[in-house]
């Protein structure tokens, strides 16, 4: 579906690689003027698309309210007054860090919640006074937001937060008439996913769960953004959407 986004101003975070390149591709194709942000790189990955007057990119840390004060400031006067925010950037354990809770990492403990939940109020609150009026937000979560899985507690408590965070905020936006809602991605074949499963038992447990019998593309996660931020969804606020090949609908495998 093309939707049109001439001359909007779209900022994603955590844009460097995986879902958020995608993202970005994909809101550039249509016609937006993108921010590119993330903790590095980003410079770099706006050079490449060689746009200079619409996609700009601006590596700043998300846990600090300064830099990201300043990023905003630097887009509205750079782009223009916002129109889509997605909050994108998140971390999680590898699969050595995943650990019962009496033995987890303090410090990835603190980690997650900083850049995941924290990062993403931050970014939410100082990208507020700078948009539009009938303007986006769309935040990342993940099905394990939904429904727990086992050794994943800062990260699952995290994008719990997140969906909450999110209708929270679409009843308190609703009067600026900016909407928010919350894409919560299963399992999606990017870098950092694949190397959970890289024996052949191991992925086919894991397709085992998911109906549609294989992980999602980066594509699929953009193109829910890119519906959730148009006109197309405009009278949608304050919802969840799996984009899971329907995991979260049938069984669940918690040891995943």
């Amino acid at each position: 579906m093309q939707i049109e986004f001439q001359n909007k101003v779209v900022v994603i975070t955590g844009a460097v690689g995986g879902l958020g390149s995608a993202m970005v591709q994909r809101f550039v194709e249509d016609g937006a003027k993108v921010a590119i942000c993330d903790l590095k790189g980003a410079a770099e990955s706006a050079q490449a698309i060689n746009k200079p007057d619409s996609v700009i990119g601006l590596d700043f840390d998300i846990t600090d309210r300064v830099q990201v004060e300043c990023a905003m400031n630097t887009i509205k006067e750079k782009l223009g007054k916002i129109d889509v925010l997605v909050n994108n950037a998140g971390i999680n354990v590898g699969p050595d860090e995943r650990k019962h809770v009496d033995k987890f990492s303090d410090k990835w403990w603190d980690a997650i919640i900083k850049v995941d939940l924290d990062g993403t109020y931050n970014c939410t609150k100082l990208a507020v006074p700078h948009m539009n009026e009938g303007a986006s937000i769309v935040n990342i979560s993940s099905i394990v937001g939904m429904v727990p899985l086992r050794n994943q507690c800062a990260f699952t408590a995290a994008k719990a937060a997140v969906i909450n965070f999110t209708k929270a905020i679409a009843m308190e936006l609703a009067d600026k008439n900016i909407r928010a809602n919350v894409i919560c991605p299963g399992t999606i074949g990017i870098a950092v996913t694949n190397k959970l499963w890289q024996n052949n038992s191991a992925m086919e447990g894991l397709l085992s769960h998911i109906p549609m019998g294989r992980q999602g593309v980066p594509s699929e996660i953009a193109n829910a953004v890119a519906f959730l931020a148009s006109d197309f969804a405009s009278y949608i606020t304050g919802a969840v959407l799996p984009v899971d090949g329907g995991w979260t609908c049938g069984g669940y495998a918690r040891n995943f």
